[in-house]
């Protein structure tokens, strides 16, 4: 089995970037695809040699444009990150020890931070190490950070849960640390868990980060990673692409 295998969430459609019909991950950022810069990143960190790619609407179109060189599985309805990596599962299962789960639309995460997630995961032996980002404020460059589901750590400082913003208390949108979504798994663990997910939350959707809640619950502890917070920033509008052109 391959010790690490990484999966890139890629289904999603622009519908907020003024382009609902096109695959939001080939948006152009400076003239290349958006997900380019990831996978160049992947590559670089030389930790997987063949990410997995979870496609959705318009998913031909995605493939043409980044070739063979990737896997790919189709999540046909987009119900959730938990989902997406649900439909991940039939192609994995057996695979990989472990499991990285990124995303096709961050596209500023570096070399270095994908090999320090993996080595502090590969060495640390829970079964989830996630990285997290915190900041003063939401002001500036940092406003679509508000966004971002908040990690609400127990008394002694041990991650218990993350809550998303649409069902976050006010008390917890106070909350600065942050989750950028870049989690890793022991596979034996993540498979049969994410059977335990529901969907009982605004969006109905099955998240991904509710798994965290579940390992708290099974006494499991939760390695963190600090990750430069200009490495979490996403695009899911035409101002945070204009944001991203800045920063790349």
């Amino acid at each position: 089995m391959d010790k690490l295998k990484i999966i890139i969430l890629a289904g999603g459609l622009g519908k907020r970037m003024n382009n609902p019909q096109q695959p939001k991950v080939l948006i152009s950022l400076k003239g290349r695809p958006l997900i380019s810069y990831l996978l160049e990143a992947i590559k670089k960190s030389g930790i997987c040699a063949r990410p997995l790619i979870v496609v959705g609407a318009k998913a031909e179109l995605v493939k043409a444009a980044l070739g063979a060189d990737y896997d790919y599985v189709l999540q046909p309805e987009q119900l959730g990150t938990g989902h997406a990596v649900m439909c991940a599962a039939p192609e994995l299962k057996g695979v990989a020890e472990d499991i990285m789960v990124l995303y096709g639309d961050q596209p500023l995460m570096q070399p270095e931070t994908i090999a320090k997630l993996a080595a502090a995961h590969l060495s640390g032996g829970k079964v989830i190490t996630m990285g997290t980002v915190t900041v003063d404020d939401f002001l500036q460059w940092r406003g679509g950070f508000y966004d971002f589901g908040r990690v609400v750590r127990d008394q002694a400082g041990t991650v218990c849960s993350i809550v998303e913003r649409k069902d976050a208390s006010a008390q917890q949108l106070e909350i600065k640390e942050l989750n950028p979504s870049y989690f890793c798994f022991k596979a034996s663990w993540l498979w049969p868990a994410l059977s335990e997910l529901k969907n009982d939350n605004r969006q109905k959707e099955y998240y991904l980060t509710d798994l965290a809640a579940i390992a708290c619950q099974q006494g499991a502890e939760i390695a963190t990673v600090a990750i430069e917070p200009r490495e979490a920033v996403g695009v899911n509008t035409e101002e945070q692409l204009k944001l991203v052109e800045e920063l790349v």
